[in-house]
């Protein structure tokens, strides 16, 4: 493999990204069996996607304050942060969650829990970034 080809084409690259993945997916998966949703409002995928955005908020700043993104720091962040916080967190469920409360006559339920995850989620990846921040002062 060429050493100039593109990271995002490098099949160490992907096969981190797809490992990290697959555990994340997987810790989310046992987290919504674990903790499952009252009243048909999707409150775990909630929880799930700010804890996410926390700690990758605080990784990808400690990150980025102990040097360039090459070598060890690079295959971190994307097996950490990539995929296994890519895998932990999820969109798409958010959106299946926020679109069953107005599919359900819910729909200022709906906006409310979308606007809370992303506003609560926002704060939650600058807390990340500022607990890094602190850590290293």
């Amino acid at each position: 493999m060429s050493p100039d080809r593109p990271v995002h084409l490098r099949w160490s690259t992907i096969g981190l990204v797809i490992a990290g993945g697959a555990i994340g997916t997987l810790a989310r998966y046992l987290i919504t069996l674990a903790l499952p949703d009252g009243g048909g409002v999707p409150v775990t995928i909630l929880l799930v996607n700010v804890v996410g955005a926390l700690v990758l908020g605080w990784l990808l700043a400690a990150l980025a304050r102990r040097g360039p993104d090459t070598g060890r720091r690079r295959a971190v962040r994307l097996f950490a942060g990539t995929g296994i916080l890519g895998g932990f967190t999820t969109y798409s469920t958010f959106a299946v969650g926020a679109d069953g409360l107005f599919a359900t006559d819910r729909p200022l339920l709906g906006i409310g829990y979308a606007l809370l995850t992303v506003v609560v989620g926002a704060a939650a990846s600058v807390a990340g970034i500022a607990l890094a921040g602190r850590a290293r002062a």
